[in-house]
């Protein structure tokens, strides 16, 4: 599957959004405020943003909540159905750009649209492409039991299992290993 850059730069942005969320009551929030959300824009370089206000965050975090649903998705139907909902929504209207020194792309979200839309749009989109080309099951969510953070697959043999094999899949493994060296000692 090719994933052009545009394409990868709205997955990476998806990902750390729904990755954003807190996991249960006790956890932070990682988009707690406008300053926070405007630290996101500009980290995940979204284009043609204006001012930020509290109602971009409100509306910012009802899609993430329906982005985590798109990774959650049991089937292809299903995250379709998600998508679709999203990118309507979004009232997408793509064109073709070419702005800060990045080759021709194409951009989804309506000019002047809210960056809720934006990113429902872009982002909406790079998933779909995954669902057309057959890969959803490439949406994954991590399987280790202490974590459940988002992440797109792009292993050549859709063998990733953790968001993180240095984190996660480490600490996994050392674990394991342990388990059996405690068990060999008797």
């Amino acid at each position: 599957m090719l994933i052009t850059h545009d394409t990868r730069c709205a997955l990476d942005t998806v990902v750390d959004l729904v990755n954003s969320a807190p996991e249960d009551d006790s956890a932070p929030d990682g988009l707690p405020d406008v300053p926070a959300l405007e630290a996101f824009v500009r980290s995940h370089e979204v284009s043609e943003v204006g001012v930020l206000t509290e109602f971009d965050l409100s509306a910012v975090r009802r899609i993430r909540g329906r982005f985590a649903s798109v990774f959650a998705a049991p089937d292809a139907h299903s995250a379709a159905k998600l998508i679709n909902e999203l990118v309507a929504a979004a009232g997408t209207t793509p064109r073709l750009t070419d702005h800060d020194g990045y080759d021709w792309h194409v951009h989804y979200f309506a000019p002047g649209a809210s960056v809720a839309d934006h990113l429902a749009a872009d982002c909406g989109m790079a998933l779909a492409f995954f669902v057309v080309a057959g890969e959803q099951e490439r949406l994954r969510r991590c399987e280790a039991p202490d974590c459940r953070h988002a992440f797109v697959d792009l292993s050549r043999n859709r063998s990733r299992r953790y968001c993180d094999s240095r984190t996660c899949g480490n600490r996994l493994h050392v674990a394991a290993y342990r388990a059996r060296r405690k068990e060999a000692a008797g």
